[in-house]
């Protein structure tokens, strides 16, 4: 795979946490410029700012949602991550953009990517209100359908 250096694009960094998430959570980096074809790295760190332990699953979206399927996350962070008491973690995002991202005329005027994570605090035994459990689970078959 080779770089399409004639075409650049900016990739945004957002980070959020549900409400009843106590984490500090935010990206290293807010933007990066790359070009299709060409691998980057990014990093997300995390605090349990907590006296407990917290077990946290995020999920993440890509916006505009029709580049999703050009974003190809190579290593990142578990979704599902335990933190201790006070314990601070750096997370890592290896990625590319497809190269056939350049021969999309649908992405022929998208030159910025956002690439969001969101942490919710998991707890057993807890059970999502019925709208936002529904609203969860369409995300997800949205996401696997990037990867099918």
């Amino acid at each position: 795979m080779s770089a399409m250096k004639n075409r650049q694009i900016k990739i945004k960094f957002n980070a959020d946490t549900a409400p009843s998430m106590r984490w500090n959570f935010h990206p290293q980096q807010t933007e990066i410029m790359v070009h299709p074809g060409e691998t980057a790295l990014a990093f997300y760190t995390t605090k349990n700012p907590t006296d407990k332990q917290v077990i946290g699953i995020s999920t993440y979206n890509v916006v505009p949602f029709e580049a999703g399927q050009y974003f190809n996350k190579i290593q990142c962070f578990c979704f599902e991550e335990q933190l201790n008491p006070h314990e601070e973690v750096d997370m890592p995002v290896f990625f590319y953009i497809d190269p056939e991202f350049v021969d999309d005329p649908f992405m022929e005027y998208i030159d910025e990517i956002t690439l969001s994570y969101t942490f919710f605090e998991a707890k057993e035994g807890l059970k999502l209100p019925v709208h936002l459990l529904s609203r969860f689970i369409i995300k997800l078959i949205l996401l696997s359908a990037w990867f099918i």
